[in-house]
């Protein structure tokens, strides 16, 4: 226990400690020189550093106004600065920083190790800066294609979320500079988002929503966590103790400090005996009602001191990490967010191997589109980043094109909201004349961020038409799409070839014109499931909700699992990503046949790239579970990995697979259960492309739901301990012997549809009171 922080927090009065545990302004913590507490600076995003000079350095007080420009600003009111450009942003006192691929284009490389790196050049950033708090990552569950901030967010499944959350925060502690975890929890639209109620039952509120969280603290301890904004299951998340404290800590071991989410606070000294420790931003009633309570006895002593013990453990961390001198690279870190991007866009069509572009195939090429000269790089809202560089692609396209290609550009769309017929046809025109189209289009900009969901999953209507027109003229479309998540694709038969970038950050327009050119192999994989209309997606029939109240009827089943479960076929599946070469999987083998609770099981296959061009393979491992009283999905993702081979190359590639990562959470025993039985491991490059296949014996003991009176006796016979105990009871008050009353049970077990207690007392006549059977079904053995 460090004794300076015991003194300090002893000396403090109740007004200095609410102080400590309230911001300063919108992106401070409090300074109280007294005590020689220095504050600290913190600030967006997500995917870059969003430094605003005025409202974290000016010195007139910031206002209500100053937030909601934050909250409001949309991806196209801001410029890029540097080399390549002058500002245009709306926020003119933002510093310049690098605007890496978001969320959900980034996981799509699912490379662990290259989102370190990133995480690590973000605290660059930040060190540079000097903030020594970034407000993310956010790894809420992309439960429906509609939420507003899903391009923020990184999966429909736990496991890449956490996986990918964890290799960030590494990176970005890794530099001195603190994570916030967030939105915990259950955060999943933006729809009324402060006012929602989140309804999820226990076990999908486990095992899907807060999985991911649970994982990401588990391999990265980040220093902060933050509360959300919505209710769930009808409490305030900043001020519920199941979630800050019985999961969080207890559960999970968490030592860090939980701070809420810009006024995300309803009642502060509620949220404060919840285990919130920090209240964001400064607030004169929050301030007040707290320091009332603890005055007031509301909230203990012990309480508020555990809070600021947790705050100065922060303000000490970040404080003794600080590097001043620090200066970003941001040439060098330009140079990372192309690779991000290279890695991250998804090769989604490729019909006739049209692509990669060669002289030989297509040596004209048009290209058409606002988005190749204004591309749609991040989404809207708080996250949204002032780059500090910017590719155009259509730029990077002539620089690589060089006099091997021909190259034509035409607007087709200078007006997102209607189409503009002369331009069309100019594009036609082009499209025409060339041997191929790559034609850049995207979803509206501003239709994401926070406070409001997608109105649908279309892209601009201005857009398709441009594909339509140019594919009536050009049977060689190529089409590369910008969009916050997944798009439904009516107009999906009219090109050949699709790269989806999703919003891939200032280096997207490198990355597209690397791989049209075959200078760099696409190897992105979808970690969404798209659909192939709103009207399939797990969520559509609840969302968004009635009555203030969201109701998560589908359960466990959330994108893939919903799928694979009702054998529906998606427009393309989770996991998915095709290659300019292609991978034969081979040999599959486990460490062991069977396995304990605590054992580590290795999965290990031949992977080969047959191709004659090095590529770069995701493997994944699924598991389907044997039989139970529980419902199961028909598969779930445990572990994934990137290889990169050489043409011809063969690896052997090893999967690591703690068997605890297999349990379920079993409502009934309030606790993880590992299934026993059969588990078939299987193995390939999609959800949906799985050719490995073997099983495993995993032997555990087993668990019992106790039981009670209601109970019937086929239930009772299940669990051979209450069995004997409920035979040796009714043996007290039968002249049968117990192998004659066991005998008899089960022969009458089937037509018994009654509860226990009714089928001895009336139908068998014996003498049992409510209370002693109970006891028997309760006793311990």
């Amino acid at each position: 226990m460090n004794t300076e922080f015991t003194s300090i927090i002893a000396a403090m009065s109740a007004e200095e400690k609410v102080s400590l545990l309230t911001g300063s302004g919108l992106w401070r913590t409090a300074s109280l020189p007294q005590y020689g507490i220095d504050d600290i600076v913190m600030t967006d995003g997500t995917y870059g550093v969003r430094y605003s000079k005025a409202q974290i350095d000016g010195d007139e007080k910031w206002s209500m106004d100053d937030f909601l420009s934050v909250i409001t600003q949309t991806a196209d009111q801001v410029g890029e600065v540097g080399e390549k450009g002058g500002s245009e942003a709306l926020f003119s006192t933002s510093l310049p920083a690098t605007c890496f691929p978001n969320g959900s284009s980034l996981a799509c490389s699912w490379d662990t190790e290259l989102v370190q790196q990133m995480g690590r050049a973000l605290g660059i950033e930040c060190q540079h800066m000097g903030v020594g708090l970034l407000l993310g990552p956010g790894i809420n569950i992309r439960r429906t294609p509609l939420a507003g901030r899903g391009y923020e967010y990184y999966s429909e499944d736990p496991v890449v979320s956490g996986d990918i959350a964890a290799s960030l925060i590494n990176g970005l502690q890794q530099e001195g500079v603190g994570a916030s975890l967030k939105h915990f929890a259950a955060n999943n639209s933006e729809y009324k988002r402060t006012e929602m109620d989140s309804v999820i039952e226990e076990r999908a509120l486990r095992e899907i929503y807060l999985a991911g969280f649970q994982r990401a603290i588990a391999k990265s301890r980040p220093w902060t966590v933050m509360s959300s904004y919505n209710r769930l299951n009808g409490v305030q998340t900043s001020q519920d103790p199941f979630l800050l404290t019985q999961v969080l800590r207890d559960e999970w071991g968490y030592d860090g400090l939980v701070m809420s989410d810009w006024y995300g606070i309803k009642d502060r000294p509620a949220s404060l005996m919840a285990g919130n420790d920090l209240a964001m931003p400064e607030t004169r009633r929050d301030k007040q009602t707290l320091l009332a309570a603890i005055e007031s006895g509301e909230v203990p002593a012990e309480v508020v001191d555990r809070a600021c013990r947790r705050m100065l453990e922060l303000v000490s961390k970040v404080h003794r990490h600080r590097r001043p001198d620090v200066r970003a690279d941001f040439n060098q870190h330009h140079l990372l967010s192309q690779q991000l991007a290279t890695e991250s866009i998804v090769l989604l069509k490729n019909e006739g191997q049209l692509l990669p572009l060669t002289p030989e195939k297509a040596r004209r090429i048009a290209v058409l589109g606002k988005p190749a000269q204004e591309p749609v790089i991040q989404g809207s809202g708080c996250a949204t980043t002032v780059p500090y560089l910017l590719d155009r692609p259509l730029d990077e396209i002539f620089d690589l094109a060089g006099s091997d290609f021909d190259i034509r550009w035409a607007i087709g769309t200078p007006n997102d909201l209607r189409c503009d017929e002369e331009a069309l046809a100019q594009a036609r025109l082009a499209a025409q004349e060339a041997d191929v189209a790559v034609i850049f289009v995207s979803t509206a900009v501003g239709e994401d961020g926070e406070n409001g969901d997608r109105r649908d999953l279309s892209i601009l209507a201005s857009h398709e038409r441009l594909i339509r027109e140019v594919a009536a003229v050009q049977p060689n479309v190529v089409v590369v799409l910008a969009n916050s998540d997944a798009v439904v694709m009516p107009w999906l038969g009219a090109c050949r070839a699709l790269l989806e970038t999703f919003f891939a950050g200032q280096g997207m327009g490198r990355a597209v014109a690397e791989l049209l050119f075959g200078r760099r192999n696409p190897c992105g994989k979808l970690t969404v499931t798209m659909p192939g209309s709103l009207e399939e997606t797990p969520a559509w029939l609840h969302y968004p909700g009635e009555n203030l109240r969201h109701y998560y009827g589908e359960g466990l089943f959330v994108g893939y699992r919903y799928y694979d479960k009702r054998r529906m076929t998606p427009l393309f599946p989770f996991g998915f990503g095709m290659s300019y070469t292609h991978f034969a999987y081979d040999n599959l083998t486990l460490s062991a046949p069977r396995c304990g609770e605590a054992d580590t099981l290795s999965v290990s296959i031949d992977l080969t790239n047959c191709g004659e061009m090095a590529g770069k393979e995701i493997v994944q491992l699924y598991v389907s579970a044997p039989e139970s009283e529980l419902i199961r999905e028909a598969q779930a993702l445990k572990a994934f990995c990137k290889v990169e081979l050489t043409a011809g190359e063969t690896r052997r590639v090893s999967l690591q697979l703690p068997v605890a990562d297999l349990a379920c959470y079993h409502p009934g025993l309030k606790s993880w259960v590992v299934t026993p039985g059969r588990w078939q491991i299987r193995v390939g490059s999609s959800s949906r492309d799985l050719p490995l296949a073997a099983d495993v014996e995993i032997v555990t003991p087993p668990r019992y739901v106790p039981l009670c009176d209601d109970n019937s006796l086929q239930q009772l016979i299940q669990q051979p301990a209450a069995f004997a105990r409920v035979v040796a009871l009714i043996a007290g008050k039968s002249p049968l012997a117990p192998a004659d009353i066991e005998a008899r049970l089960i022969r009458l077990a089937p037509d018994m549809f009654c509860g226990m207690l009714i089928a001895l007392t009336e139908f068998l006549a014996l003498d049992i009171s409510r209370d002693e059977l109970n006891a028997a079904l309760r006793e311990n053995s």
